[in-house]
Parts: structure tokens; sequence; C-alpha cells
């Protein structure tokens, strides 16, 4: 399949909603830790009971962590017009390489599978990402340790 300005839209959405995805698992897992510590009983046993609300909190804390960045990596995504088409590999752009290796430069969100690819979604600071930042089509790179050349950018 060819790489289109309507496939990159789509994968933009996927993306958005991956990451909204996550946003509401963190935003749930936070305030089901926050319920928790609110419900320990006292007991008797005021170890047990500091235990459990520290466990809890420290749960909170962590899903409050990972909801911040969730909400930055959407923050990131809106950044980019993914109809806009880039004549370079930049942040916003759509980069499929001679072995097939297909790569938005976005945020980091991972390897996401979309239409039966494999896609690698990397921000900048990505060593994938870097390795392609400002080339054109017919650049030759290397990405772990194998060469290839840019053969679509979108």
């Amino acid at each position: 399949m060819e790489l289109t300005i309507t496939f990159k839209i789509r994968l933009f959405e996927h993306c958005k909603n991956e990451i909204e995805r996550r946003i509401a698992n963190f935003q749930y897992a936070m305030m089901d830790a926050q319920a928790s510590a609110n419900s320990e009983d006292k007991s008797s046993a005021g170890d047990k009971y500091e235990t459990g609300r520290a466990m809890s909190q420290i749960a909170r804390d962590m899903n409050a962590k990972q909801l911040q960045a969730a909400k930055q990596e959407l923050s990131n995504l809106l950044l980019i017009n993914p109809s806009a088409a880039c004549i370079k590999a930049q942040k916003g752009a759509l980069v499929q390489t001679s072995s097939n290796q297909i790569v938005f430069i976005t945020t980091s969100i991972g390897v996401v599978d979309f239409d039966g690819y494999k896609i690698a979604v990397v921000s900048q600071e990505a060593p994938i990402a870097k390795a392609l930042l400002n080339k054109v089509i017919g650049d030759e790179i290397t990405i772990a340790q194998k060469k290839s050349t840019i053969s679509v950018i979108l």
C-alpha cells in the first residue's frame, strides 16, 4: 500500500484515541487508588493502617505522574497538522524507508499496529527520529546498523 495524507490523518486520529484511552485509564486508576486510601479502616494495629494508606498514596502518585505524561503526549501530538505534507523528515512527518520501516515523528507513544503495519510513533528526541531528522527522499540512513534510504515523506 502506498502511504497517503489520508493514511497519515487516520494514523494521527488513531494515536490521539490511544493517548486519550491512556489518559482515561490513568484517571480511573488514580481515583481508584485514592478511594482505596480513603476507605482504609483504622485498626488496632495502626501500622497496618498506615502501610495500606501509604501504598495507596504511592499508587495514586504513580498514576498521577503517568497521567501528566500522557497529557503532555497529547499536547505534543496536537501541535502537528496531520494534513500538511512534509518535504523533509521533521516533527509531524510520516516517513517510510526502503526497508518498509514506517516512523511517525510526533510524540513518544511507541510502536502501534495500524492498518496491518507496525508504525514507530516517536518524539524528535528518539534515536530513530534523530537519524531521520532533516533528511529528504532518497537520503541514506542507518538505523540499528541497517542501511536504507528514505522512500516516502508525508
